[in-house]
């Protein structure tokens, strides 16, 4: 693969394999990023998609179309992404072991948030509970804060989160991450708490104290909830694309799956509803279409064409 790859695409759901099987078929070259499993659809039946006759399974659906996909040219890293950032005329993802840079993005992770569910979480949100730890670390410097989860997005926010909090904290069950970042972690100044989880969240008008799983307290102010891989609205937000005026929850694309930002597309449930596989296929489809176009025009004018 050269300098620059031409479209990497951030998820590996029904949106990303097929921008995935679209750009590089237009001779473009392709990464995907992302854990096939994560999927809405990994764990899903599918019945209402066309041409599927009768009752599919969506992990099967997925393992095909990632084969197809790096059949057709693509390569594939199954890690998760933690950052996204512009260096002039090209673009830098970071995962957990290492950094890419392409010519374009195609955000296709979709935007599910997973709570905890636990007692004082919904009372104390806003209030010290936090679910994105680059919008509110700020907020918390010099405090003792938290990080909740056993993967990627929480070991990296708890990394982020050492230059401004005076204590961190990471409560985990069973850390799921990379070699690489499991050595950072090791290496840094996090407190780690392994083997446990939250049982309560405690506090009258703030985040006082986390109640956990063996009846350890810990006294902290602030707790971020980061289950799984790093958010999409995080990682959209902090690149600077532009959300849809009314809701906030989703990225405002054209027709041809564009965001504000020339060379980063977005596509499936990540670019807002109807949340159906055949909409995120269809998106995915334009995305990576428009993108491999994106990448390759910009090729002819770095060569002098």
């Amino acid at each position: 693969m050269s300098e620059f790859i031409d479209v990497i695409i951030v998820g590996a759901g029904p949106a990303g394999l097929q921008a995935a099987v679209h750009a590089v078929r237009k001779k473009a070259t392709v990464l995907i990023l992302g854990r096939p499993h994560k999927s809405a659809i990994s764990s899903a039946h599918v019945e209402n998609y066309l041409c599927v006759d009768g009752i599919t399974d969506g992990h099967e659906m997925l393992k095909v179309g990632l084969n197809q996909a790096t059949r057709f040219g693509a390569c594939f890293v199954e890690e998760d992404v933690l950052g996204i950032a512009q260096n002039d005329d090209h673009f830098e993802v970071r995962t957990e072991s290492g950094a890419y840079r392409g010519r374009t993005v195609i955000l296709a992770t979709g935007t599910h948030k997973t709570k905890l569910r636990v007692k004082g979480e919904k009372e104390l949100t806003g209030k010290g509970v936090s679910y994105c730890v680059d919008c509110d670390a700020n907020f918390f410097r010099n405090a003792k804060v938290a990080v909740v989860g056993n993967e990627s997005a929480a070991v990296d926010g708890a990394l982020t989160l050492l230059k401004y909090a005076a204590e961190v904290h990471l409560v985990a069950r069973e850390l799921s991450v990379s070699e690489e970042l499991a050595r950072k972690l090791e290496e840094s100044g996090v407190k780690v708490h392994k083997g446990s989880w939250v049982k309560e969240i405690i506090g009258e008008n703030g985040v006082e104290k986390l109640l956990l799983e063996d009846d350890a307290l810990l006294e902290v102010e602030g707790v971020f909830v980061e289950l799984g891989a790093k958010g999409a609205m995080e990682l959209a937000t902090n690149l600077g694309v532009q959300l849809d005026m009314e809701t906030f929850s989703y990225i405002d694309t054209n027709k041809r799956q564009e965001t504000n930002l020339a060379g980063v597309y977005a596509a499936g449930d990540i670019a807002g509803p109807p949340l159906q596989m055949a909409k995120a296929v269809g998106e995915g489809c334009v995305a990576g279409w428009h993108a491999a176009n994106h990448a390759n025009k910009q090729k002819r004018q770095e060569s002098g064409e």
